[in-house]
């Protein structure tokens, strides 16, 4: 797999409109708020007796998950069959790719199948980028996080999210705990915040779960709870990667979760009305204390909702299904 040194405009057609979404990079405030408020529209689908629009009927997404996922996965396929999508997933364990087969023949053999989409999630860095550099013109292709690289349909959700509660992003403090290091989400979510124009990103974690020269990303980093969370109206905890660790970043997790767990007591130095978000899954007790997880801040069981509502405008918008995207 090669580097992700590639054009910006591989996810946009010449006409400036989404052809892929495989990162936040390189997207502007109006095209992420157009996803917002794509997504808006529809939020009430779920409500209906009939669970479905017709926008893309006739058409096919293929589920490429070569890492294990359960709610990115199952939202992605929800989202697929209320547009009126005929959705495929393929089962990685047992398909020819695990039996030895290289990954451009498995794309070349489900392109031979006339499918539209590709939503790829994979452990390596750059794969969605290298499905969609190598596919067929008239397939689109969605990262649904892709290594410690992008998770940009996480982290519009997340934005989702945040817009329902705080309704505007300009003046916002949003601190992201935790293992910054191994995120992938918290790269898409910094780089959503700052396109979107809050006031300011802090991100909170030992130094060890830091990236090197992580100020470039447009953020203050710090290493005190309490100085972290001073004020802060978004609190987003991220959980340990530990399969991604192939060392001892931490003494132990109750350590961790003593210095830089979020409970009730940390959370009086956020803002009154903070919301406190998490991408999942949750480790009660390691990142996170259950009395705030389930408390009344928490908008975790909504973000996995909005994921399906984020996911349905992605994919219209870049099979233009809405809006009239090319």
């Amino acid at each position: 797999m090669r580097s992700l040194n590639m054009p910006k405009h591989i996810q946009l057609t010449e006409s400036g409109r989404l052809k892929h979404f495989l990162t936040i990079e390189g997207l502007d405030k109006a095209l992420l708020t157009e996803i917002l408020d794509t997504a808006e529209s529809f939020t009430g689908v779920s409500e209906h007796q009939i669970k479905k629009v017709p926008l893309l009927r006739g058409k096919t997404i293929v589920n490429l998950f070569f890492e294990n996922s359960t709610r990115t996965r199952t939202t992605f396929e929800l989202a697929a069959t209320r547009l009126s999508a005929d959705v495929l997933t393929v089962n990685i364990a047992t398909s020819a790719t695990a039996k030895g087969e290289s990954l451009l023949d498995t794309i070349r053999n489900l392109e031979a199948m006339h499918v539209d989409m590709f939503v790829v999630r994979h452990a390596l860095s750059g794969a969605a980028h290298f499905i969609a550099e190598h596919t067929a013109p008239h397939i689109s292709v969605i990262n649904a996080g892709d290594g410690q690289h992008a998770h940009p349909t996480q982290a519009m959700l997340d934005m989702f999210t945040i817009r329902q509660h705080k309704k505007q992003f300009d003046g916002l403090k949003v601190a992201i705990v935790g293992d910054i290091l191994h995120s992938r989400v918290a790269r898409s979510q910094i780089l959503a915040l700052n396109t979107l124009g809050v006031a300011e990103v802090r991100v909170i974690a030992p130094k060890t779960l830091l990236p090197a020269r992580v100020e470039h990303m447009g953020v203050i980093a710090l290493q005190d709870m309490r100085e972290g969370l001073k004020d802060v109206d978004v609190v987003i905890m991220l959980r340990l990667q530990k399969e991604r660790m192939n060392s001892a970043f931490l003494p132990s997790e109750s350590e961790f979760f003593n210095c830089y767990g979020l409970t009730e007591e940390q959370l009086h130095y956020a803002k009154p009305d903070v919301i406190v978000m998490h991408p999942g899954p949750i480790n009660r007790g390691v990142e996170i204390a259950s009395s705030v997880a389930d408390g009344e801040r928490s908008v975790i069981l909504q973000q996995v909702s909005n994921g399906v509502a984020v996911r349905m405008a992605v994919m219209t918008m870049v099979l233009g299904g809405y809006g009239g995207a090319a």
